[in-house]
């Protein structure tokens, strides 16, 4: 209870129709912000409702034609790629072609020595002249190509011009094949064809003869 005495603002009628200001104003405001909230609502309601009945028509005609472009280029690379398998196949011939002629090339080349050794004639006489200052070297030189199986001629020192070297001369080309198996023996590599000598070989032993 208030110490105040009730005044005509106490008495508040029970069927009263007024109400605050500030009510009005609230229901004003909300009904404003609920608007757009709705608005946007529908439009998705409405976008979905049109994407749910034609996008998927739409869609299984642009993945039919991707499948189709796909499954042509993976038959055209399957196509360009199925010749490479038939290209090898060829390659395992090639041992066999490498294998046969190359023992052909080597038989050819042997005869040459028993050509060469069959066109010397050891019974042809050979003479030997010392042409140094060491005695006796003719008689040693002699019994080295007696011991070889040729046959000796005249043993003696030499008369002639001095010789720089050893040399062997002989007398046409029927013993050049002599001079040069004489020389072989002897280790004299100076061979010379002369018509000076009676003899078809001659041995002239130089300064510097081992």
């Amino acid at each position: 209870m208030t110490k105040y005495a009730r005044d005509e603002f106490d008495r508040v009628p029970e069927t009263s129709t007024r109400q605050g200001v500030h009510r009005a104003v609230a229901e004003s405001r909300g009904g404003r912000r609920l608007a757009p909230i709705l608005a946007v609502g529908a439009a998705a309601l409405v976008v979905g409702l049109v994407a749910f009945l034609f996008l998927p028509k739409l869609g299984l005609s642009s993945a039919g034609n991707t499948v189709a472009a796909v499954s042509a280029e993976q038959g055209g690379s399957s196509a360009a790629a199925s010749p490479e398998p038939a290209a090898s196949t060829p390659a395992p011939s090639t041992p066999a072609a490498t294998a046969t002629p190359s023992p052909s090339a080597t038989p050819s080349d042997p005869p040459a020595p028993t050509a060469a050794a069959a066109a010397v004639d050891k019974t042809q006489p050979v003479a030997i002249f010392n042409g140094t200052t060491t005695g006796g070297l003719a008689s040693r030189v002699g019994g080295t190509v007696s011991s070889a199986g040729w046959k000796l001629g005249t043993l003696g020192n030499w008369g002639g011009v001095p010789q720089q070297r050893s040399v062997i001369f002989y007398k046409g080309a029927a013993q050049e094949a002599n001079a040069e198996a004489l020389g072989e023996l002897l280790g004299i590599q100076t061979v010379v064809d002369s018509a000076e000598f009676q003899l078809p070989l001659v041995v002239v032993l130089g300064p510097g003869f081992q």
